[in-house]
């Protein structure tokens, strides 16, 4: 049988291998990574209550309610649940939402709208201790809708209400 000898290039970079092999499985081991990262580890539900309105639309509260549940189920790694299973909870209330026109026709038709919508959030725990770097969440956003091209007030509101509801559940997230 004939012996063979690793030469000095191949033992060098089969040691390399080995200890990087090492390295990477133990140095590792606590670091995390992923969307669930950012977001509080010591709680799993959160409850979204109906957010109020001072408004006199019908149906916006809960129609910002729906968005704000849709985004916290996509976005984070919290569950939805009941008042009375929930870790947390999620409270909110339009403060003021407005249509004004931004641009006319010769006319005097609106060519060019705006819709701006205020609210403030609030996210506790069980014990209302607060658990965003805020503790009152007062957000105002607003949208630019063109009548003439087939955008609606509804379609607004609803582009708004999803814009807000990924504002919030942004502010969910964990500090740096």
């Amino acid at each position: 049988m004939q012996d063979r000898k690793l030469s000095p290039r191949t033992s060098y970079f089969s040691y390399v291998l080995v200890l990087s092999l090492l390295v990477s499985l133990t140095g590792c081991k606590a670091y995390q990574f992923g969307a669930s990262t950012m977001y509080r580890f010591d709680i799993q539900t959160v409850h979204v209550a109906i957010f109020e309105s001072n408004s006199y639309r019908r149906f916006l509260g809960q129609r910002l309610t729906e968005a704000v549940v849709k985004q916290v189920e996509l976005s984070t790694p919290f569950k939805v649940t009941s008042a009375s299973r929930a870790q947390s909870i999620l409270t909110g209330r339009i403060i003021r939402e407005r249509k004004r026109v931004l641009s006319e026709t010769v006319y005097d038709d609106p060519r060019t709208l705006e819709y701006v919508m205020r609210l403030e959030v609030t996210w506790t725990d069980r014990g209302g201790v607060p658990l965003m770097e805020r503790q009152v969440l007062d957000l105002e956003e607003d949208v630019v809708f063109i009548p003439e091209g087939g955008q609606s007030l509804m379609t607004a509101q609803q582009r708004l209400m999803d814009q807000l509801a990924a504002q919030i559940v942004g502010y969910m997230e964990i500090p740096w």
